[in-house]
């Protein structure tokens, strides 16, 4: 079964890093850098600290803080307990896909995909209630993540396991702010 479901991630793999062309890798590759998402992360933290104030915003960004350090910490005992090659790194795949990027490390699960997921999760939970339109936020993690498969160093495989643990990530942290909340400020829950 695990090598059936490995066959088709790979097949899978193939096929949507070949959908790219090499005009495009330079758009890739700035999506796939944190830093370059500044811009948004400045712009929803401004909209957030508008919502719900200073105090909670601060209140929300160490939670994040936490959330990242954990799905972090997580991945790479999960990367280095697994210890899967990346695309880019493994001879049985390397020739067959486009390797825009490449990086030695370990590839199960991604830690994009899982910060990601996780914030997107944490946020929307937490800020869903002040605007119908928070669940443009779930397009980030998608287009984030498939840059790693676009490049060549994430399986898809380990893009759904991130997001899936990152769900996971972002519920729980969730259910830990929302009880903290209560104990802290409990006038304003």
């Amino acid at each position: 079964m695990i090598e059936k479901i490995l066959s088709l991630d790979t097949k899978l793999l193939i096929y949507l890093n070949n959908l790219g062309f090499a005009q495009y890798d330079g758009l890739w590759l700035i999506i796939t850098n944190q830093l370059n998402w500044l811009p948004l992360f400045l712009l929803l933290l401004y909209i957030i600290f508008k919502k719900i104030g200073t105090k909670q915003t601060l209140y929300l960004l160490l939670f994040v803080a936490l959330l990242i350090a954990f799905t972090d910490q997580a991945t790479n005992l999960f990367k280095n307990g697994f210890q899967r090659l990346r695309p880019c790194a493994d001879p049985k795949v390397n020739t067959f896909i486009r390797v825009v990027q490449f990086r030695g490390s370990y590839s199960f699960f991604s830690g994009h995909a899982a910060n990601s997921m996780a914030v997107a999760v944490f946020l929307y939970l937490n800020l869903k209630r002040y605007s119908k339109y928070f669940y443009v936020l779930f397009l980030w993690p998608l287009i984030f993540a498939y840059s790693r498969i676009y490049l060549g160093l994430h399986f898809p495989v380990d893009i759904l396991s991130g997001y899936l643990f990152g769900m996971f990530s972002g519920f729980v942290f969730y259910k830990l702010h929302q009880a903290a909340q209560k104990k802290y400020f409990p006038r304003q829950f």
